[in-house]
């Protein structure tokens, strides 16, 4: 049934067709049209502080919902501040769908001075996102929306980015809103799945590779894992998918020599819903001795970083299931423990300048808790693979483009995806301030979220890279900001760390932010 609607109406009217509730982002002088309608069609709009900010939040919205994150922006410098948040969910899979006004219909081809006008905004963003889609009329906003969801729930899911010419958001026309569009599951092949089955259960040393794509299957993993006893090894962004304290779990983070020595001694491995990527491996690539079956949603991942003997073209979840079904149970050994113990010394090697603090959040956070990383030494040294994940998506990191900043904005959309989940920011002191203004979205909202800074005076990555370089070591230090100041002057509670464990856990039940600084020594 069509109805009188402007543009800006058809756009939200849209969104609340395919379930969105929330929205990230900051009203412009040519977004003015879409905003009447959020509070008409009952979605929350979050007023962050930069776009950049709104991108973040509406990611980490994503990894802990298991929904589509919805930024809304103006023109031209405003959508471009958001590209490197889009570039950040490309990068690890995460949907999330951009929306912004863009130059109108007729606007002459070579430009003409417009405010906000960008040479070619939908190419920018087509860059960086899974694609960018510019629209024609108001009666195609609404379609654009559906097909936006739709592709971000078909195969590997990944940002869209639309376009809507600025004329269009005032103008009248009669819409017609589609329903969403039902999305058919990648099924594999069985006789795929016959093949990998009869290599898993032929094998003397099975192992698993599990990364982000399996978020949505934790139980089926778990089944397979079972069924072979088989150690499983998380990526990044798998961590939690198998809990911490299961016996087959050996944790996240495939960079420790252990798991290439691990990697190396399974004569069949199966790797799924992970790249195999280069930014997970922190240096190097492992060496598959044995038979590697790779399970993936995205065809062309299939054949990247690493060629299988076996390539399964599929949905995880239904992958794993049919896999469970044709596995039969075997007896337990003591190798899973083995290296299960192997791994974590290694990791607690790694990650003893920051044990304390992975520790105190450990014990703050229990087991539904979510921590959100930047990219920071005490987060992939000493979080990754030393704090205990016993959920998927108890860890959002930036893992693939490396962003700066991702943190604290992530941990806003987080905590909004799940008020009732502890969410803690995990910054260094360098990466926060690229987000630091969102401390005051955080405090208007009123969010019980600390916030752990852990300041080095740095950037100490890099100032380590130098000096293993042997080169002058500079343009790398900070000093020391007055971080409790600058959290108070922004409505947050602000203090230095005592008893860490009892402040995390005194700032999961306040009324607001609580910042708190960490005094780190250089490593």
């Amino acid at each position: 049934m069509s109805r009188q609607m402007t543009g800006g109406e058809a756009l939200v009217a849209g969104l609340a067709t395919h379930g969105v509730d929330t929205v990230f982002g900051i009203p412009g002088t040519h977004s003015l049209p879409i905003y009447p309608y959020f509070q008409q069609y009952g979605i929350r709009h979050v007023l962050t502080r930069h776009e950049q900010g709104a991108g973040y939040a509406a990611d980490g919205y994503a990894r802990v919902s298991g929904r589509p994150g919805v930024v809304v922006t103006t023109t031209g410098p405003a959508i471009l501040n958001a590209a490197t948040a889009a570039a950040q969910s490309y990068s690890d899979s995460v949907p999330v769908l951009f929306l912004s006004p863009a130059v109108p219909v007729d606007h002459p081809g070579r430009g003409n001075g417009l405010l906000h006008e960008v040479k070619d905004q939908r190419a920018a963003m087509d860059a960086v996102t899974a694609g960018s889609h510019r629209v024609h009329s108001v009666q195609e906003i609404p379609v654009a929306v559906a097909q936006a969801f739709a592709d971000m729930r078909t195969g590997r899911p990944r940002p869209r980015h639309i376009d809507v010419p600025l004329d269009l958001l005032d103008r009248v026309a009669s819409v017609r809103l589609p329903a969403p569009i039902r999305v058919a599951t990648a099924i594999a092949d069985p006789a795929a799945i016959s093949e990998a089955a009869h290599m898993l259960a032929d094998a003397q040393f099975p192992g698993i590779i599990a990364g982000g794509g399996v978020r949505a299957a934790a139980a089926e993993l778990a089944r397979v894992a079972e069924s072979l006893g088989a150690p499983v090894i998380a990526s990044t962004n798998g961590k939690g998918i198998l809990p911490a304290d299961h016996p087959l779990s050996l944790g996240a983070g495939l960079h420790h020599r252990a798991v290439f020595d691990f990697v190396a001694e399974c004569d069949v491995l199966l790797a799924i819903g992970t790249e195999l990527a280069p930014s997970d491996l922190f240096a190097g690539g492992l060496e598959f001795r044995g038979k590697l079956v790779r399970v993936d949603i995205d065809p062309a991942q299939l054949l990247t970083n690493a060629e299988p003997d076996l390539a399964i073209v599929g949905d995880a979840r239904q992958a794993l299931t049919e896999l469970a079904l044709a596995l039969p149970a075997r007896e337990s050994t003591q190798r899973p423990a083995q290296w299960r113990e192997r791994v974590s010394a290694q990791a607690a090697i790694e990650g003893a300048p920051w044990r304390s603090i992975v520790d105190s959040l450990a014990a703050a956070l229990g087991r539904d808790g979510v921590v959100a990383a930047d990219n920071a030494m005490v987060s992939y040294y000493g979080a990754l693979s030393n704090l205990p994940g016993y959920r998927p998506g108890c860890f959002l990191f930036p893992t693939g483009l490396g962003t700066l900043g991702y943190g604290l904005p992530a941990a806003i959309g987080a905590k909004l995806a799940e008020p009732d989940t502890p969410v803690v920011a995990l910054e260094g002191d360098g990466g926060l301030m690229f987000t630091v203004a969102e401390l005051a979205t955080a405090a208007q909202l009123g969010l019980p979220l600390p916030v752990l800074i852990v300041d080095n005076g740095g950037y100490g990555e890099i100032r380590n890279e130098m000096a293993e370089r042997g080169d002058p070591v500079h343009a790398v230090d900070l000093g020391h900001p007055d971080f409790v100041a600058l959290g108070q002057s922004l409505g947050c509670h602000a203090m230095t760390a005592g008893d860490l464990t009892e402040d995390i856990t005194n700032a999961l039940a306040a009324d607001r932010p609580t910042l708190i600084h960490i005094q780190s020594a250089r490593r």
